[in-house]
């Protein structure tokens, strides 16, 4: 914990990031351009956001809320503001299929502000990766959204200026650190739905600061999580005949300790 906290004191103190302009008018039209209000803790969060982007230092900061709470409404408005501020922006994820959640949600919004954005994985053509990793080292790209593939050495950004990083938990320091070299210091934001104690974060990560999200949009159902251990399997699958029956769907997805060519079997992903 002692060193987390030197690792954070010394980032603020010798590390020198952009300061950035926090109310520009792409945020103001971006707002004008969503179909409900934000909540009272994504205003606190996102002002929480700015005023660590307004700092000489970079921003390194955990934001945590359960999947519904609005986190990447609030990533899409700091990605916002690095391109406010001439800079290109990342949202790099752990699986292609979240990447490519991301860029389809937010691309609309994009084409709206007449921002630029892209995607970067592994998949598609040589061609079309070549067309897109030039875009990006020319600046023509204004927000990439990716996976890991954003830290290969082929992609060179012009003027990478803030990073996002969604399920932190499912990347390595490494992996975040290497995304972070491609720019000049730029500011981070690491996204994660995992419950985390407040004190816990303190422990887990010292050298950053959190955020919480603690509040859900209006009309939202909670989501309710269940645990049922071996020996109340058949509780379990009595519930999922239940929702069946009452027409709702239902899944099992169990793990694959080895693939193999011989068991016709894919990824819950795929």
């Amino acid at each position: 914990q002692l060193a987390l906290a030197f690792k954070k004191r010394h980032q603020e103190v010798e590390e020198r990031g952009q300061p950035f302009k926090t109310r520009g008018e792409t945020i103001r039209k971006f707002l004008k351009l969503l179909k409900f209000d934000l909540t009272q803790a994504q205003k606190r969060v996102l002002g929480e956001i700015m005023s660590y982007l307004e700092r000489n230092e970079p921003m390194n900061l955990l934001l945590q809320g359960d999947v519904g709470s609005g986190k990447t409404v609030v990533a899409l408005i700091a990605l916002l503001t690095g391109v406010d501020n001439d800079c290109q922006t990342a949202l790099m994820a752990p699986t292609e299929l979240l990447a490519e959640q991301h860029f389809l949600s937010i691309r609309p919004f994009c084409e709206a502000l007449n921002i630029t954005i892209a995607l970067v994985t592994s998949s598609g053509t040589a061609k079309e990766k070549t067309l897109i990793h030039g875009c990006i080292a020319n600046g023509t790209t204004q927000i990439i959204v990716g996976t890991h593939a954003l830290i290969q050495k082929k992609i060179e950004f012009s003027k990478l200026g803030l990073i996002v990083v969604d399920e932190q938990h499912r990347f390595g320091v490494l992996q975040r650190d290497a995304l972070s070299k491609k720019g000049l210091t730029p500011h981070v934001l690491i996204m994660t739905a995992t419950p985390i104690p407040r004190s816990l974060a303190l422990t887990l990560y010292g050298d950053m600061n959190v955020s919480f999200l603690d509040e859900f949009p209006p009309g939202r159902i909670p989501i309710e999580t269940k645990l049922f251990y071996e020996d109340a399997r058949n509780t379990a699958y009595t519930l999922l005949e239940k929702e069946i029956k009452e027409g709702r769907q239902a899944y099992v997805v169990c793990p694959l300790i080895e693939e193999s060519e011989s068991i016709d079997l894919k990824a819950a992903i795929d």
